[in-house]
């Protein structure tokens, strides 16, 4: 059963972005800038690729790792996985080729996500 009510959350926050009423909060102080960075690795692997950079699943990966160390129940993995999708089906609509906008767009995500994993380190000794 409790398998049941799990799924029925993860299915629930896909479907509304929110989890519903009886759904077990997870949430972590930090989880914006974890939803953020998320987001900035999906729109990374997008662009990385479109622009030639012949990294295979790097950003994918890395993505994984993230979720390996802050996927601790099925409706945390949902939202990471969420976020990362956004952020890759966002800019797949925006940029068919690689152009100097989506260059720009690189290393602006590139630096943002810098900023944002060495600031969630700095927040745990």
């Amino acid at each position: 059963m409790k398998t049941v009510t799990v799924a029925a959350c993860v299915l629930s926050f896909a479907l509304i972005g929110a989890p519903p009423h009886g759904c077990a909060q997870d949430g972590k102080p930090y989880d914006e800038k974890l939803m953020r960075l998320s987001e900035v690795l999906g729109a990374v692997h997008y662009l990385r690729e479109l622009c030639g950079a012949n990294e295979g699943q790097y950003w994918r990966d890395r993505m994984r790792e993230l979720m390996d160390a802050e996927g601790s129940t099925a409706l945390r993995r949902a939202r990471l996985t969420r976020a990362f999708n956004q952020g890759y089906r966002s800019y797949s609509r925006t940029y068919i080729t690689c152009s100097p906008s989506a260059q720009t767009a690189i290393t602006r995500f590139l630096s943002e996500g810098s900023e944002i994993s060495e600031g969630l380190l700095k927040s745990f000794p």
